[in-house]
C-alpha cells in the first residue's frame, strides 16, 4: 500500500515538472516567455487547438507566433522579418501593459504599443487570437486577429486597413511577394509586389469589375471565412469549399506561390485543399521571373524556363527570372524576330496598334531600343490583329488564349532555338537562409572615459598593495640575523649598553636600581623568549646567569 501511494505521488510529481511551464496566460509584471525554454515556455488555448510561444524559423532563429498544436502550423507572426536570437530572447508584460518582445537582451524588436494601469493578461483564446486585456472590465488592448500575416482563421476579418502577405518561400516565413486586400475601388484583390514593378490578377485583369461578379458601391471592405467553409466579402464575392457544411478546423492562407487557398483538416489532422482562388497557377504574376515562362503540369505542378536567348539568374529562386546571354544595341538592322509557339506575355506594352500587319509591327519593335519582342492578337471581332510591343517579358505563360502570337527579339548572328522547350526547366521554390547580425551598443566617450578611469585606478590599488607588502617583508626580514634571531634580541646580547636599559625601564623608578643587574636581567628574558628552542637556556643555566654579573652571552655561562 505504502508503495503504491509512493508510485502515486511520484507520477503527479513528474506530471506536474512536465506540464507546468504550459501557461494558460501571461501576467503583467509577473512573468515572461523565453526562447531559450522555447519548448516549454508556451501559452497554449483551452481546448488546446492552439499555441503560441517562440517559433524556430532558421538556424538559432525564432519568431514570436501562434500556431495549430497538432500540425505546428503557424497562423500568425508578431516578427516575421525580424526573427529573434536562440539565446537571451523574451516576450514579457511590462507593468505599463505593453508586450514587449526583446532581441538577446538587447534590442526590442516588437512591441503591442499599448498602455494600462490596470492588471492585464494576455491569454489565448480557442478560436487562435491572442488577445491583450485588462482584467477590470475586459477591454482589449490588442489582439493578433487585428493584424494578420499571410493567414485569415475562422471569424478573423480581413478589413480596408488589414492585408495578408505570403510567405517568401515554402520554407521562410517572412515576407513575400503576395498580397490579399480591397484597393481604392472596394474590391478585394490578389496582387503581386516584386521587386521593380507590381500588378493585379485576379479577379482577372482582362474583365471588368463587373464581369468579375463583383460590387464596388459598398460603405464596407470586410472578407471573413466561417468554419462551415463559406468566404465571402462585402465586393459581393463568395465562394464555398467542397467540404461546405462541415464544422472543421480551416485556415485561408495565401500561399507563397502567390494562390489563396482554403485549408480544411481531416480527423487525421493533416490539411487538404478544398478550395483555391486560381486553378491555372501559371497566371500568377511574377511566378517565373523576367524574360521566362510558365508551363503548368496537373501532376507535377508549376515549371519554369528561360526563353531562347537568356539564362536563368539564380537557380534557387526563379522569382529573379532571366538575363540576356547576348548585347543589346539599338540598331535595327542587328535584330530578327523568333516565334514562341503558344506563349503569351502579359502586361507592360510600350505601344498598342489596332489594325495592324505583322511588318508593321515588326518595325516598330525594330525601332525601339527597349522593345524585347511583340504580340500579336487577333480580334475575331473585328476581323484583325492588334499589336503590342512589349518593353518587359513578364507573366510569361502557355498555352496562350488562342489568337495571340508572341515574337521574340533577338540578334542576327546567332542561331537560337525556335521554342521554350529547348530550355531548361526547373521547379520553383527554395529556402533562403536567414542572415542576422548584431551591432556593438554606441557607448559615449565620457561613459568610456569613466570606465578606463575606474579601471586605471583599480590597478594602481593593487600595485599600491603589493608594493607595501614587499616593503613590510623586507623590513621584517632586515631584522632577521642568518640564524634567524632577530637583531634586537642579538643586540642586547652583544651590547653592554646603560642607555639601552634606560629605554625600558619605568621613569618613575628613576636611578633607584642596580644596573648592571637589571641588564644580566635583560638579557637572561631576551634569551629565555629565543624562536629557536635549542638557543634558549636550560632552568640551571638560568639561575647561574641571575647569580653572575659577569655572564658572557657569547660563552652561554658565567
Amino acid at each position: 500500500m505504502a508503495s503504491s501511494t509512493l508510485m502515486l505521488f511520484l507520477l503527479v510529481l513528474y506530471f506536474s515538472f512536465q506540464f507546468s511551464s504550459s501557461l494558460d496566460a501571461l501576467n503583467k509584471g509577473h512573468s515572461s516567455l523565453s526562447v531559450e525554454k522555447a519548448e516549454k515556455d508556451v501559452i497554449v488555448s483551452e481546448n488546446g487547438m492552439f499555441s503560441a510561444g517562440f517559433f524556430e524559423v532558421g538556424d538559432n532563429a525564432f519568431s514570436f507566433a501562434v500556431w495549430f498544436t497538432t500540425t505546428a502550423t503557424v497562423a500568425w507572426m508578431a516578427n516575421r522579418d525580424k526573427p529573434v536570437n536562440g539565446k537571451r530572447s523574451t516576450l514579457s508584460l511590462s507593468r505599463t501593459g505593453n508586450l514587449i518582445l526583446v532581441d538577446a537582451g538587447q534590442f526590442q524588436i516588437w512591441s503591442s504599443e499599448t498602455e494600462s494601469t490596470l492588471p492585464t493578461e494576455l491569454r489565448l483564446g480557442d478560436n487562435g487570437n491572442l488577445v491583450l486585456r485588462e482584467l477590470q472590465g475586459g477591454r482589449v488592448l490588442w489582439q493578433s486577429f487585428d493584424f494578420p500575416t499571410d493567414t485569415l482563421l475562422p471569424g478573423q476579418r480581413l478589413t480596408r486597413r488589414t492585408q495578408l502577405v505570403s510567405s517568401r518561400t515554402e520554407s521562410s516565413h517572412s515576407s513575400g511577394f503576395y498580397m490579399l486586400s480591397f484597393d481604392d475601388r472596394n474590391v478585394l484583390n490578389l496582387l503581386y509586389e516584386g521587386p521593380d514593378v507590381s500588378s493585379s490578377y485576379w479577379p482577372d485583369p482582362d474583365l471588368t469589375v463587373w464581369s468579375a461578379g463583383r460590387f464596388i458601391y459598398n460603405n464596407n471592405r470586410i472578407a471573413v471565412l466561417n468554419s462551415l467553409g463559406d468566404f465571402n466579402s462585402t465586393d459581393k464575392y463568395n465562394a464555398r469549399t467542397s467540404d461546405y457544411g462541415v464544422v472543421l478546423s480551416r485556415r485561408l492562407t495565401i500561399d507563397h506561390d502567390g494562390n489563396l487557398r482554403v485549408y480544411s483538416q481531416d480527423l487525421s489532422q493533416k490539411w487538404y485543399v478544398s478550395w483555391q482562388a486560381i486553378s491555372d497557377g501559371c497566371i500568377i504574376h511574377g511566378i517565373c521571373g523576367a524574360n521566362s515562362v510558365c508551363r503548368f503540369d496537373p501532376q507535377n505542378g508549376r515549371k519554369c524556363s528561360c526563353v531562347p536567348g537568356y539564362k536563368v539568374k539564380n537557380q534557387s529562386d526563379w522569382s529573379y527570372g532571366c538575363e540576356s546571354t547576348f548585347d543589346a544595341t539599338c540598331d535595327g538592322s542587328d535584330f530578327t524576330f523568333l516565334l514562341l509557339d503558344q506563349v503569351e506575355f502579359y502586361g507592360y506594352d510600350s505601344n498598342y496598334v489596332a489594325n495592324c500587319t505583322y511588318t508593321d509591327c515588326e518595325s516598330l519593335c525594330l525601332n525601339s531600343c527597349e522593345c524585347k519582342g511583340f504580340q500579336l492578337s487577333y480580334d475575331k471581332d473585328v476581323g484583325y490583329f492588334r499589336c503590342y510591343t512589349k518593353w518587359k517579358l513578364l507573366n510569361g505563360h502557355l498555352p496562350a488564349d488562342a489568337g495571340k502570337l508572341t515574337y521574340l527579339k533577338v540578334p542576327k548572328r546567332k542561331s537560337f532555338p525556335n521554342s521554350y522547350g529547348d530550355s531548361a526547366i526547373r521547379n520553383n521554390g527554395c529556402s533562403l537562409k536567414i542572415h542576422r547580425e548584431y551591432l556593438k551598443k554606441n557607448v559615449s566617450r565620457f561613459v568610456s572615459f569613466l570606465l578606463w578611469f575606474a579601471t586605471a585606478i583599480g590597478v594602481l590599488e593593487v600595485a599600491c598593495i603589493l608594493v607595501v607588502l614587499f616593503l613590510i617583508r623586507r623590513r621584517h626580514n632586515s631584522r632577521i640575523d642568518p640564524h634567524g634571531r632577530h637583531l634586537g634580541t642579538v643586540g642586547f646580547r652583544k651590547f653592554k649598553c646603560a642607555s639601552c636599559v634606560e629605554q625600558i625601564m619605568d621613569s618613575t623608578i628613576v636611578s633607584n636600581y642596580d644596573e648592571n643587574k637589571m641588564e644580566v636581567l635583560a638579557r637572561v628574558a631576551l634569551e629565555c623568549i629565543e624562536e629557536d628552542k635549542e638557543e634558549r637556556p636550560t632552568m640551571s643555566q638560568v639561575v647561574e646567569m641571575l647569580q653572575s654579573q659577569d655572564y658572557d652571552p657569547n660563552n652561554g655561562g658565567a
